[in-house]
């Protein structure tokens, strides 16, 4: 009974749900390299190095900012604050997944062992940056936007234009909805001197920024259909996902407290779209 509750809190912690965010694009670039599926082995053992890869950094996250977390209303009912899990379990829940990540990217081929280290240090390096910089913003989309190139090297052993073009877009999308989730923070940020763009600039830029991360965002997928040489529902996954974005800035625009909705709602059905729409692009 009591390992199924640390496993129902480091669940809570980590927000396992929310892995649909990178696992749609690491699965876009491997079906986009391999033409088609890219076979089982690859498939179990890419979810495996993604979770893995998201435990890490998320586990490293909530341990680097419980001084942080302890004090802000919106976080201080996490498990890593409010006592459900100790500093040292979630530290070991920590180190088990980067190990866990590092020994599947083994498997997997020796580029990707190699990039491990190098990507584990980049998941990491979000939870300081925002200590020091507002570029913390971008190093959090360049944590998921890691993904399409790790599923080129995943299929191919090696690094191809397309797959950077499409890693540049999710770190612009992932970027751009990170500085509408950080509006929520925005006063706490300022009184306890952390730097999100929010809190140096105020809301008005920050809704512009976003504005023009996501103009980046869908340029760039777009860049990488015709650099991948993909068909019309290739194309048609960048408007649908242009369309949705423009929903999600209507819906913030319109009333902060829907910032979680536009969040996770309408970004998960962003990704699963635009993979199934990958999906079909090799199939017909």
């Amino acid at each position: 009974m009591k390992i199924k509750k640390i496993l129902s809190d480091l669940n809570e912690l980590v927000m396992f749900k929310h892995s649909i965010f990178s696992l749609p694009f690491i699965f876009i670039a491997m079906v986009v390299s391999a033409d088609g599926f890219f076979g089982w082995r690859l498939l179990i053992l890419g979810v495996l190095a993604a979770v893995s890869a998201r435990n890490f950094a998320m586990g490293f996250n909530r341990y680097a900012d419980i001084d942080i977390d302890k004090e802000n209303p919106r976080t201080k009912d996490r498990p890593s604050v409010d006592g459900r899990l100790s500093k040292k379990q979630i530290f070991w829940f920590t180190m088990i997944n980067a190990l866990v990540f590092i020994i599947t990217a083994a498997f997997i081929n020796s580029l990707a062992f190699w990039l491990s280290f190098p990507i584990l240090v980049i998941l990491g390096g979000y939870s300081l940056f925002k200590r020091f910089s507002s570029t913390a913003h971008l190093i959090l989309g360049l944590s998921l936007g890691l993904a399409p190139i790790a599923g080129v090297v995943a299929v191919e052993a090696k690094i191809t234009m397309w797959s950077v073009l499409l890693s540049l877009g999710v770190m612009f999308w992932v970027a751009g909805f990170d500085l509408l989730y950080s509006l929520q923070d925005l006063e706490y940020d300022k009184k306890k001197g952390l730097h999100s763009i929010p809190s140096i600039y105020g809301t008005k830029a920050t809704l512009f920024i976003s504005k023009i991360f996501h103009s980046l965002t869908v340029l760039f997928w777009l860049l990488f259909v015709i650099e991948a040489n993909l068909g019309f529902f290739a194309y048609l996954a960048v408007v649908i996902s242009a369309i949705i974005l423009y929903k999600e800035h209507l819906i913030v625009n319109k009333d902060f407290t829907k910032i979680d909705r536009a969040f996770f709602t309408l970004n998960g059905y962003l990704g699963i779209i635009f993979f199934i729409m990958i999906v079909l692009d090799k199939v017909f």
